[in-house]
């Protein structure tokens, strides 16, 4: 009788599937349904923005920044501003540092809900797209205004922020509150004991804490596996320490593991939220008091000589910031987020570095699949998270 021989095939999955939104390639080498190994391909998303932001004035970066990660541009934004007001040694006042925990706690309820609606859209739960995406809709509306746009607000600014919050913010932000949980329910009620969404999800692309380390993976990725590291809590900055809030974790590592804990940091972001949002006075400082980062008033420069002239320079010139290099890590919807700043004393970077969530998740990805089904391959990916903009930057 002749030896039966069999021999693997290399495919590959994407960039053009519907998983991987035409930016990322994975090539399987399969034996039948299973994958034996995986290479990432990267980069058709590249940008260059890091190097980009080395020819723009420090406030300039703003907008680069937070087209990094574009489902977390208010935490860019707050990394990076924290990062160059350490260079400056400023120190924001209490006002502006609730506000911008209140944004950033609304920017990665924001972030999840993407995550939740296409995550189980693309293992079959379509219509939870449309569903996170409704209350998605409302929190845009919240960044158009504060700042008149939806996506990428560039509210967080070098000394604090564009400006003061509008009339009906704590109405609008209360009313959402208000609304949220309920809904948090409603999502929950249509996935946790689903029976298709459970086959899935259970058992699959298991990480354990210790390969999580390894791997560089943190957040909700490290969190499902048993880690309890959050910024927020390990490093607290703009006053967390002061917030009552609980860091979810789960033991599993896996897919089921990595929903569960997102879905737990919904519930508390509101709990942050609410408590942000009681802090904030209606009115009042909403930038430090520093002429040599921030413009005078414009009463001031309608009617001062100096002001005007001061005015003309920050808007022009832009500012220089002290030579040094500085480090400041934020909790981002994906994990610890963080921007390396190095100045070399002038008025724009030498040199800016993210430390991007997604590009570990990325390098990680072919640890999670092989050994598991070709199907669960979208499972896994969705689970994780990834932004490509903040990948390949």
């Amino acid at each position: 009788m002749a030896e039966l021989r069999t021999e693997t095939m290399t495919v590959n999955m994407g960039p053009q599937h519907p998983s991987t939104h035409g930016v990322l390639r994975l090539v399987l080498e399969l034996d039948g349904e299973i994958i034996r190994s995986a290479r990432t391909t990267i980069g058709y998303l590249h940008t260059g923005i890091e190097k980009t932001a080395e020819q723009k004035k420090w406030q300039q970066v703003i907008p680069l920044v937070e087209r990094m990660d574009y489902l977390g541009a208010q935490s860019n934004s707050l990394s990076f501003a924290l990062s160059v007001e350490k260079l400056l040694g400023l120190e924001m006042p209490q006002r502006v540092k609730d506000i911008r925990i209140l944004l950033a706690e609304l920017q990665r309820m924001a972030s999840h809900l993407v995550w939740l609606g296409t995550h189980a859209m693309e293992i079959g739960a379509v219509s939870m797209l449309f569903y996170a995406l409704r209350e998605r809709e409302l929190l845009m509306n919240i960044n158009e205004l504060i700042a008149g746009f939806r996506f990428f607000p560039s509210y967080i600014r070098i000394g604090g922020l564009r400006e003061d919050i509008p009339r009906g913010f704590h109405e609008a932000v209360n009313a959402f509150l208000d609304r949220f949980p309920k809904k948090i329910d409603e999502y929950e009620g249509l996935l946790t004991k689903n029976d298709m969404f459970l086959r899935r999800t259970e058992g699959v692309g298991v990480v354990t804490q210790a390969d999580a380390y390894a791997w560089g993976l943190l957040g909700p990725i490290a969190r499902a596996a048993g880690s309890d590291y959050d910024v927020r809590k390990y490093f607290p900055y703009l006053g967390y320490d002061t917030y009552d809030f609980n860091v979810p974790t789960a033991t599993e590592g896996d897919v089921f593991a990595r929903y569960r804990v997102r879905m737990q940091e919904l519930r508390e972001s509101v709990k942050i939220a609410k408590q942000a949002i009681k802090r904030i006075p209606p009115s009042g400082v909403w930038a430090v008091d520093d002429p040599r980062v921030v413009p005078p008033p414009k009463d001031k420069v309608y009617t001062e000589m100096e002001a005007l002239i001061q005015h003309f320079l920050i808007y022009s010139q832009g500012f220089t910031v002290p030579a040094g290099d500085a480090y400041v890590p934020v909790e981002g919807p994906r994990g610890e987020h963080g921007v390396y700043a190095v100045s070399d004393g002038t008025n724009r970077p030498w040199r800016i570095k993210m430390r991007a969530p997604s590009f570990f998740a990325i390098q990680a990805l072919p640890r999670l699949i092989e050994g598991g089904m070709i199907a669960d391959v979208i499972a896994v990916i969705g689970s994780n998270d990834v932004v490509m903009g903040d990948c390949d930057r």
